[in-house]
């Protein structure tokens, strides 16, 4: 029961020790991030805020240009009509065979959604081909032609535009007198397919400015926000927002600037009031936005009573906690402890009954395991004595069997020979040193001449199976015979050629076996002028390389040879293949030309 209570207590006194100095260190820290931070900084952060919701609405009017000028793009796409434009000598012939064209493209190539309420076509001469205008009352009329009366329609902007070297697509904006009310203005080029150059046209499309006011209403940091459109060089269109005289005249005198100047005065500030622009440089349109100093200052004294609220709910929400995690920690720790004094007083068979799956319940079902497993091991050891003693047995027994078998053939060998059974004899010799060669894997490296030496033996066992069947031909460069290989690494490749190549031809079979060195490399080529195969498909599969086949251990095949090369030497390294059905093969091996000596240092196997 003491153990209980002293346990309970110091686990208590340690939370409510950690719960306190948390709460403190927040305080101090959110005291030390007040008196540090200054208000220039958090300023700035609002300033931030306001550059990044003018960017946003920058983006989604820049989507809202870039349909319109799809929509307009489009009249690539009709040959008729752009020939039309390169080849008619007047405008009045455009006019008599087009004069519905512009009807025509607005309805197939633009949406209610774009606001779209004029389309223009004209020709290099600034000649009206065809109009298409979407109302036409006196309340709400637009101009058959835009260059009739130039001042009201901003014309004069365009005509600018269309006779510059400007390729980008022009935004202006004019105030229509019937409607009271800004337009936006699309002004694209059209020019000769055949020759970029040469421009034979233009469209101009006029646009409801309401669109641009919904996607800016949304970014509008408050009714006190004044934002507008304006090209450089161009009047402003799609206001937003009410303002005092002060403000109007602030707007009245950037807005000036930036017509006759084409950009916004570096030196203007106010101390009532803060300036924000943003350029669009593909469209050549800018964002301007006018928001009092109150606004933004007001972000300083909402963070602070925002930090005071936070530290206070934290501070309540750690004393909530202190009360609960108590409660949940300490009695079944308390629990444990007793369990485990009962144990060590003898009770070996108590385990610890804590069923909620959490930390302490993860650390009774790791004690109750640590038990049990105490006590299988005790069982258990006898077991394992034995296994080790069989792992011995068996180890040794692995040692006898290789050399049973060699002494087993040796001995075959020497009866035969008495007997003068001489083949018999040869027969039982070369199987004797290929199982023993293959079976000594202390090295994984040999020479090309042990190799070629194996292979030899090989060749004269498959020999007496396929009574001589087979020619072999061998061209070995003598300098490279002490050069270093992986065992069994040519006598696959001869399996190969013999199982694949060799085995379904009739008639003659020959097999020409040649190592060569040439710089750095050692190249070893076996050839057959068997079947044949598709020699593309198995350089895919090995270049595949997949090393599944050396981990598994189930093949002996080119895919293994050439897996086991490239994880000797290297990507470069392996085996590559000539070959075409009906036309034998070619197979080509591949290492570094280092010997014996290079690998194993001076002492050989």
């Amino acid at each position: 029961m003491i153990g209980k209570i002293s346990v309970r207590g110091s686990m208590r006194n340690k939370i409510l020790l950690i719960c306190i100095l948390c709460t403190l260190i927040a305080l101090v820290l959110q005291t030390i991030l007040l008196l540090n931070v200054s208000s220039n900084m958090v300023y700035e952060q609002a300033r931030d805020m306001a550059y990044n919701s003018l960017d946003n609405m920058q983006n989604e009017v820049r989507s809202y240009i870039r349909q319109m000028e799809t929509n307009m793009v489009n009249i690539y796409n009709d040959k008729s009509f752009l020939n039309a434009l390169r080849e008619y000598e007047t405008a009045q012939e455009l006019r008599e065979d087009y004069y519905r064209y512009a009807r025509d493209y607005a309805e197939k190539h633009f949406t209610a959604n774009d606001g779209m309420m004029a389309l223009y076509f004209y020709n290099s001469s600034h000649e009206i081909v065809s109009v298409y205008r979407k109302t036409s009352t006196p309340m709400r009329n637009f101009a058959a032609d835009i260059y009739l009366d130039e001042d009201t329609y901003n014309a004069g902007r365009v005509r600018d535009y269309v006779e510059s070297d400007e390729n980008r697509m022009l935004i202006s904006s004019y105030r229509n007198p019937s409607r009271q009310g800004d337009m936006v203005r699309f002004v694209l080029k059209i020019y000769d397919i055949s020759n970029i150059k040469n421009m034979i046209g233009y469209i101009v499309c006029d646009a409801d400015v309401t669109t641009m006011l919904k996607i800016m209403k949304k970014y509008q940091a408050g009714d006190n926000t004044f934002v507008w459109m304006q090209p450089a060089g161009d009047r402003p269109f799609a206001m937003l927002g009410q303002s005092d005289g002060k403000f109007i005249d602030f707007y009245t005198q950037i807005m000036v600037n930036i017509k006759e100047t084409g950009k916004a005065a570096a030196d203007m500030a106010d101390s009532e009031k803060v300036f924000f622009h943003l350029s669009q440089t593909k469209y050549d349109l800018d964002a301007y936005a006018i928001l009092p100093q109150s606004v933004l200052k007001a972000s300083q004294k909402m963070l602070a009573r925002t930090i005071l609220m936070s530290v206070t709910a934290l501070s309540f929400l750690m004393i909530i906690l202190y009360t609960y995690i108590t409660k949940s920690l300490t009695k079944p720790l308390a629990e444990l402890m007793d369990t485990i004094g009962r144990i060590r007083g003898g009770e070996t068979q108590l385990r610890v009954n804590y069923q909620v799956q959490d930390e302490i319940g993860k650390l009774g079902e790791e004690f109750n395991y640590m038990l049990d497993s105490i006590e299988s091991l005790i069982g258990q050891q006898y077991q394992y004595q034995l296994l080790v003693n069989k792992a011995q047995y068996q180890a040794l027994q692995a040692q006898i069997n290789p050399h049973f078998l060699y002494n087993t053939l040796d001995t075959m060998s020497s009866i035969a020979s008495i007997q003068n059974c001489d083949l018999v004899s040869e027969l039982c010799q070369s199987l004797s040193n290929i199982f023993r060669y293959s079976l000594d894997m202390k090295y994984p490296y040999t020479t090309v001449a042990r190799e070629i030496s194996h292979l030899k033996n090989y060749i004269f066992v498959m020999n007496v199976r396929m009574r001589q069947e087979i020619r072999y031909h061998f061209d070995i460069d003598e300098n490279v015979l002490l050069y270093s290989i992986p065992k069994i690494s040519v006598q696959p490749l001869v399996e190969n050629a013999i199982n694949h190549g060799l085995k379904n031809k009739r008639g003659e079979k020959n097999i020409d076996i040649k190592i060569w060195q040439a710089e750095e490399k050692l190249y070893i080529m076996v050839k057959d002028d068997g079947v044949g195969m598709d020699g593309k498909e198995q350089n895919r599969r090995l270049r595949e390389n997949d090393t599944n086949l050396i981990v598994e251990g189930n093949s002996i095949g080119l895919s293994n040879i050439n897996a086991r090369l490239k994880m000797i030497y290297g990507e470069e390294y392996g085996l590559t293949i000539k070959s075409e059905p009906g036309q034998g093969s070619e197979v080509y091996l591949v290492v570094a030309a280092k010997k014996e000596e290079e690998l194993y240092g001076k002492e050989t196997v």
